[in-house]
């Protein structure tokens, strides 16, 4: 399967789900009552923690979505940050453990650069977490010459960091093009100007949510 196609449970989630469902069959056989229910409800949680819902992608343009489920931390003009050498505006977003934790491509375009860097696992809400914690910085140009960058910031939860499209390859809005696990953080990056349609402290949604528009 191509990795911008769209199944309800990613795939990353088939051995959690195994290894829970199969705990959650042996205590129901073997009849321990309590343990099944406690297990039951683990592999109901994790299969929910690995949806990837069905979102309306804007079909504007001009229009910037969301890279992530969850709730926004602050928007900040920076100078510069990571591949980003240029004054920028970075939005965080915090994804907790009940968000969706699949991530979307914020606007079509190829894939410039794509590095991951090593670090800590410090809770990914800190402020701290945008530059100490491990990621994966993704470089996007789209047609018309703009540039963006997504952060993917592991969390003290999220050890794992699942980013599928590499250098070269060809990205579309709305589009899936990884996930996080556990609690995280990512980051939007975008020209200077930008209209930002989103203020710290609103719920969003991952491709379904206007972050700004391209002038």
């Amino acid at each position: 399967m191509h990795w911008g196609e769209e199944p309800y449970i990613v795939k990353e989630a088939i051995p959690f789900i195994a290894v829970f469902a199969s705990l959650t069959l042996l205590a129901a056989a073997s009849r321990f009552g309590s343990l099944f229910c406690v297990l039951l409800l683990a592999t109901l949680c994790v299969t929910a923690f690995f949806r990837n819902p069905h979102r309306s992608i804007p079909e504007d343009p001009k229009a910037i979505v969301c890279p992530a489920d969850g709730k926004i931390l602050e928007v900040e003009d920076i100078p510069s940050a990571g591949l980003i050498p240029v004054p920028s505006r970075k939005i965080s977003i915090f994804m907790s453990p009940f968000d969706v934790h699949v991530n979307r491509v914020p606007a079509s375009g190829t894939l410039k650069r794509k590095v991951h860097r090593p670090g800590k696992f410090y809770v990914a809400s800190l402020p701290k977490a945008s530059t100490k914690n491990e990621r994966v910085e993704l470089l996007i140009e789209t047609p018309d010459g703009f540039t963006l960058g997504v952060v993917q910031i592991a969390g003290r939860m999220a050890r794992r960091i699942v980013c599928y499209p590499g250098e070269g390859d060809p990205v579309e809005k709305g589009k899936r093009f990884g996930l996080i696990r556990f609690g995280s953080r990512v980051e939007l990056f975008l020209p200077q100007d930008v209209s930002v349609s989103v203020q710290p402290g609103q719920s969003v949604k991952g491709g379904e949510t206007v972050m700004g528009y391209f002038p």
